[in-house]
């Protein structure tokens, strides 16, 4: 029997050690494996599938925005989205086919082949939200699969600028950016669906591949309280105010003052929501604030009807209450003037209110007492927001009552030193007209599904009472006497009851300090009719070109003209017979004789005493029109000039400069913001013609060209020519 030779011990560590070595390797390629599935599995995946499949998100189609007559204001409609193909697009063929498009598209040529080049990625997107007739022209092109599309949603409002502020705008993915569209944006946006198609290398999809489709979710509609035709005569009246007296800006709201419902809101300038200047981002978002609702300023006189009312209910003053106006109030080392520094005299309370009258509202609020006097304040919903839908709305700002002397109690009085917004003025006002209650103010009245359900749906809501019927009821009273007598008269409208009253809050220098001369909020609210209110209406003017003295009356007129349209489209039907008269047409007339004529035909007119000698180049209402007999005409004379600023200046009297010096005549210039010129080769001894004669009005800055007497010549010395050499 054969004998069994055990291995060399040589060859038993080499094959321990090929077994370590195949045992590592095999642990590596576990590792390995296991890192490629279970760690870099789920990437590596969705990089595959990025290779074989193309993914389109589907856009949701946008909930409708509609008014409360069912007319469309803002809607969703199929726009194509241009993509490009870059592997399926020849390299000597991406230079006609990036001229081709570009032009096409309106895009650059650069950014164009540039995209259709990078053929690392198998699409890439061109253009957004582009219209069925630019999809027609690249069709026809034939460039095969190298530019495709796909469908795409964008935003159409019909009615262009109408609802500019309130509905706001979308941006190229569809989402809200400003107004309705971005405080629902939840609401209406939708959810976006999804399709997903197996494709070759170079991206087009495969005939036996398979699709994954996830259908989009359609947004909710939305119905507004607001009426398109109530809100084209507001737009229209309201850019009329703002062309004639080139306002900074001016504002204007309709409400029904009974339940709260917002029927119009606008601001001008405004712009189409269809093409917004997205180039221009700081005057887009100034034009696109909702300022009744975002912009805050002093309540001003307007506040009146706040201090009234609260005298009223409490007590402190009654229907039969008289005051004595001297034109101020001392309060220890202060002095509070009335904007009428010579004293309003005797006057009922009817008459302290038709006059704005300063100290009458200090004597009101003394007898209301700080507490109470707050507690209406409060009561009617100042320092706080009125959370109407409209979004930025701010909350104004009262001085907390801790803090409040008798003093500052009385620039409360009349609106200083207590900051308001319109909508809050505007629903205060509902309050006090509606009989007492305060109404919870609302734009959107109600959000659906699309299979109908109703997601929210807001109704008339009453928030609390602030002042009793019988209180409610003596204010409507007052606020008539203010449109038929007081500073609010061209408020009226022919035939029909109307109460109001007029707001002019002075705004301040850039040092936040010093009040302005020129700069000034002008507002006017009223209702009709005054038995039975209906309806509301607010102007507010930011910083209207007119002489502060004018600022008072300007914003009622264009309030009548609203309400002119209104009771006609309301059919709302006339409770009163209205004497009236034909308004002298006074436009070529100096100002003061125009007041004069006025006067005489029995309107009321104002022209400050500088402007007497102007001649007025407009009137409102104009001449030959029909108007309420004692209602006041506004004038605009050609001494309501503006600076390159567009800001109202006084014009200066130029003074007599003959046979004075030159430097007095600089010193007199200068004290009046004027310049002086002259020859300098013949400046001396004293002025002997001026440019402009004595007494003309000027604009400040206007240089005055002066002459001085010629000098005598003189005798030339005789000389005697030297003898010749």
């Amino acid at each position: 029997m054969a004998k069994t030779t055990a291995p060399a011990p040589k060859i038993k560590r080499k094959l321990v050690l090929l077994m370590v070595f195949s045992g590592l390797l095999i642990l590596l390629l576990a590792l390995r494996l296991a890192q490629v599935m279970i760690i870099q599995g789920p990437e590596l995946e969705a990089k595959a599938e990025t290779q074989w499949t193309s993914r389109q998100n589907l856009a949701a189609q946008r909930g409708k925005i509609t008014d409360r007559n069912g007319l469309v204001l803002a809607q969703s409609g199929t726009a194509y989205r241009v993509l490009a193909n870059p592997p399926a697009i020849a390299a000597d063929d991406r230079v006609r086919v990036a001229t081709e498009v570009s032009d096409i598209l309106g895009l650059n040529y650069d950014y164009v082949l540039e995209r259709i080049s990078d053929t690392e990625r198998l699409q890439v997107q061109l253009k957004r939200q582009v219209e069925s007739s630019v999809i027609d022209q690249l069709e026809a092109l034939q460039l095969g699969n190298g530019i495709t599309y796909t469908t795409d949603m964008k935003r159409y409002y019909p009615f262009g600028q109408l609802f500019t502020q309130l509905i706001g705008f979308t941006g190229i993915e569809t989402e809200g950016q400003t107004g309705l569209e971005a405080e629902f944006n939840s609401y209406l946006a939708g959810v976006a669906g999804r399709l997903v198609v197996e494709v070759d290398r170079k991206g087009n999809p495969l005939s036996y591949g398979e699709e994954k489709y996830i259908a989009p979710t359609e947004g909710y509609n939305m119905d507004i309280t607001a009426d398109s035709v109530v809100q084209s005569y507001l737009e229209k009246y309201v850019q009329q105010c703002y062309e004639l007296n080139r306002a900074s800006t001016v504002s204007g709201l309709v409400m029904d003052p009974n339940t709260g419902e917002i029927l119009a809101i606008t601001t001008y300038p405004s712009f189409d929501l269809n093409d917004p200047p997205r180039d221009m981002v700081t005057e887009l978002m100034s034009m696109s604030r909702a300022r009744i609702v975002t912009d805050t300023y002093e309540a001003g006189s307007m506040f009146d009807m706040i201090t009234t009312a609260a005298a009223i209910d409490d007590g402190a003053a009654a229907l039969d209450s008289t005051f004595k106006c001297s034109g101020y109030k001392i309060f220890r080392l202060e002095k509070i003037s009335c904007w009428d520094t010579g004293g309003h005299g005797n006057e009922t309370l009817a008459e302290a209110l038709g006059n704005s009258c300063n100290v009458a509202m200090m004597d009101m609020a003394l007898a209301t007492g700080i507490n109470d006097l707050y507690d209406y304040i409060y009561a009617f919903g100042y320092n706080e927001k009125t959370n109407c839908g409209i979004p930025s709305e701010d909350t104004g700002e009262v001085i907390h009552r801790k803090y409040i002397r008798e003093s500052d109690l009385a620039h409360i009085s009349f609106g200083e030193d207590i900051t308001t917004t319109a909508i809050q003025m505007a629903n205060a006002f509902c309050a006090i007209i509606n009989g007492g209650t305060l109404m919870q103010p609302y734009v959107v009245d109600s959000i659906t599904a699309p299979d109908g359900t109703v997601i929210l749906q807001n109704e008339p809501t009453i928030l609390r009472r602030v002042i009793s019927s019988s209180t409610s009821a003596t204010m409507r009273g007052l606020l008539q006497s203010v449109a038929t007598k007081g500073n609010g008269s061209n408020g009226q409208v022919i035939n029909y009851t109307t109460g109001g009253i007029t707001g002019v809050s002075r705004k301040f220098e850039d040092d936040g300090v010093t009040p302005s001369r020129t700069r000034v909020v002008a507002s006017y609210i009223g209702f009709l009719p005054v038995n039975d209110p209906q309806l509301v209406c607010m102007i507010v003017i930011d910083e209207p070109q007119v002489p502060v003295m004018e600022a008072s009356s300007i914003a009622g007129y264009w309030v009548s003209q609203v309400f002119g349209d209104l009771v006609q489209y309301y059919g709302i039907l006339p409770d009163a017979t209205t004497k009236t008269s034909t308004v002298p047409d006074i436009v070529g007339m100096t100002a003061k004789d125009a007041v004069y004529q006025l006067e005489q035909a029995g309107f009321t007119a104002y022209a400050v005493p500088s402007e007497d000698t102007a001649v007025v180049v407009s009137q409102y209402p104009a001449g030959d029109a029909v108007a309420p007999s004692g209602s006041i005409v506004i004038l605009y004379t050609t001494m309501t000039t503006f600076n390159d600023d567009e800001l109202y200046k006084e014009r200066v009297s130029v003074p007599n400069l003959i046979n004075r010096r030159r430097q007095d005549a600089f010193d007199k210039l200068a004290e009046l913001g004027l310049l002086l010129s002259f020859d300098k080769t013949q400046c001396t001894g004293q002025i002997d013609t001026q440019s402009i004669e004595p007494g003309t009005l000027v604009d400040p800055g206007t240089t005055i060209y002066v002459t001085f007497p010629t000098p005598e010549p003189t005798d030339e010395p005789t000389t005697t020519p030297e003898p010749d050499a």
